[in-house]
């Protein structure tokens, strides 16, 4: 929700969150937030396709929309399997999730065009060597722009909120 409250005042966007579950939390929270949003549910699997989101763009008006986010299931192995066709990929890594992610899943860092490392607030509370994290990220891609961002304090949030503006407003321009 910082994302998206960062750039509602510069772009008009939508959502499509993918889940296992029947739920729609997410997206009931960017519908009010006053975005266009869609569930899908991946009945159990552990990605998204592109057949799924194919089927959920309809649901979106996307001729009033300047940037369409696609959240996929929150796992660091099947999405890195399965092209969607956007634009460009992010990954949001936390710091809970521990320093070793880079070099237990390498796939999901391949190919990416930005990495977002979430909750930096809890750096002092929790083992997590950042260099570390960063180095191994960048053996698989060097050319990776990364965000330490704290969704919770705001931290970083600007920083990635202009990078995102950026990258829309040059595609726009192609």
């Amino acid at each position: 929700m910082r994302t998206i409250a960062a750039l509602k005042d510069d772009l008009r966007l939508g959502v499509v969150e993918g889940d296992t579950a029947p739920v729609s939390i997410d997206a009931d929270k960017v519908i009010m937030a006053g975005m266009p949003a869609v569930q899908i549910n991946t009945g159990g699997n552990c990605h998204l396709d592109a057949v799924m989101l194919r089927q959920a763009l309809p649901e979106i008006p996307l001729d009033d929309i300047d940037l369409l986010i696609v959240e996929n299931v929150g796992n660091l192995i099947c999405p890195a399997s399965f092209a969607l066709g956007t634009h460009f990929n992010i990954v949001i890594a936390s710091v809970p999730e521990g320093d070793d992610k880079p070099y237990k899943y390498p796939n999901i860092y391949r190919g990416i065009d930005a990495l977002i490392l979430n909750k930096i607030d809890l750096l002092p509370y929790i083992d997590f060597n950042v260099d570390y994290f960063k180095r191994g990220v960048q053996i698989l891609n060097p050319d990776v722009v990364f965000f330490e961002l704290s969704c919770k304090t705001g931290e970083g949030v600007a920083a990635w909120a202009n990078w995102l503006k950026q990258r829309v407003h040059a595609f726009q321009k192609q």
